[in-house]
């Protein structure tokens, strides 16, 4: 195990230094994940963090990041591998001009060639469970809600044995397993067999005091009332009847645009101006135009003001 992750405290520290503003509970389970080597299974709210602390794991560790972004109708091959076919066609091609007969040694010595590790395409899970020089990767499988329950079963052997089989090369066994992060936003449940090889965090909104911490680290140009209106104004987006909440890559995105429009402090034309980096639906854009915003505008400065 790497020495520099020897404790929470330690993971904590070395998330903090990618401006990843990491909670305990997130802190200890990422330590039990690594020290374990179980994979991490986080799910949670769109824009909370889930895949941010992949990359933050790697970039702190010197390791290299090999992310698996799932999809309606991924399987296997996708995953793991696939044949050039295109090289393979043209390497055919060029034994038939040089006089390949396609009979007995002369066949065998092809189909070797074509089938060998020249030809293979490596996908991510595949990857991963390769040496590197580094150490193992971290493997992200972002949003494995996406997927269909073969792909979930499929897992369950890739993930238990961190192995392939290859027909045409054999078994491919990894000689230290990758550190494995698993995203879900539960537009459905993921299979319970799944889950129970996982360490599971659920990972929620931030309290305000994080958030403020989250975007001093990830915007620190803006100034501390400017940062405190924004979250202010975020959080309470969050608790109105929205079809989309604003999650924490909302928040920082919608910081640096006022940043980059030098905005000193929140009003409802910034508001109205801005309300597309916020929110990424039009019925509710429409909901908090207006006098909506203005009414949230005036309680979170009455809430903020000095007692």
């Amino acid at each position: 195990m790497d020495d520099r992750i020897g404790s929470i405290d330690a993971v904590q520290a070395l998330l903090a230094k990618q401006d990843y503003v990491c909670g305990r509970a997130l802190a200890t389970v990422t330590f039990l994940s690594i020290r374990l080597g179980k994979p991490l299974f986080l799910e949670g709210e769109p824009g909370t963090g889930k895949t941010e602390i992949a990359k933050a794991i790697a970039a702190a560790l010197g390791r290299r990041l090999i992310r698996l972004q799932c999809y309606e109708g991924l399987d296997s091959a996708s995953a793991v591998y696939e044949w050039n076919f295109a090289e393979q066609m043209i390497a055919i091609r060029t034994a038939e001009a040089m006089g390949f007969e396609g009979a007995g040694a002369d066949r065998q010595a092809l189909k070797d060639e074509l089938f060998s590790t020249e030809y293979l395409i490596e996908r991510p899970l595949l990857q991963a469970i390769r040496p590197q020089v580094e150490g193992p990767p971290v493997l992200l499988i972002d949003e494995i809600d996406r997927t269909d329950e073969p792909f979930e079963a499929f897992l369950l052997e890739a993930l238990s044995d961190f192995q392939v089989t290859i027909p045409e090369l054999g078994t491919i066994r990894a000689e230290h397993p990758p550190i494995v992060i698993l995203t879900s936003n539960r537009t459905r449940e993921v299979h319970d067999a799944l889950k129970r090889r996982c360490l599971y965090h659920w990972v929620d909104y931030p309290s305000f005091d994080r958030e403020l911490d989250i975007l001093h680290a990830r915007a620190p140009e803006a100034a501390d009332t400017l940062s405190r209106e924004i979250v202010a104004f975020v959080q309470k987006l969050r608790v109105q009847d929205l079809f989309k909440k604003p999650g924490v890559a909302e928040t920082i995105d919608w910081a640096k645009c006022l940043l980059a429009l030098d905005v000193i402090d929140l009003s409802p034309q910034v508001i109205a101006d801005t309300i597309g980096a916020l929110l990424k639906y039009q019925d509710d854009i429409q909901r908090i135009e207006g006098s909506e915003a203005k009414r949230l505008l005036d309680e979170i400065r009455a809430e903020l003001a000095p007692a």
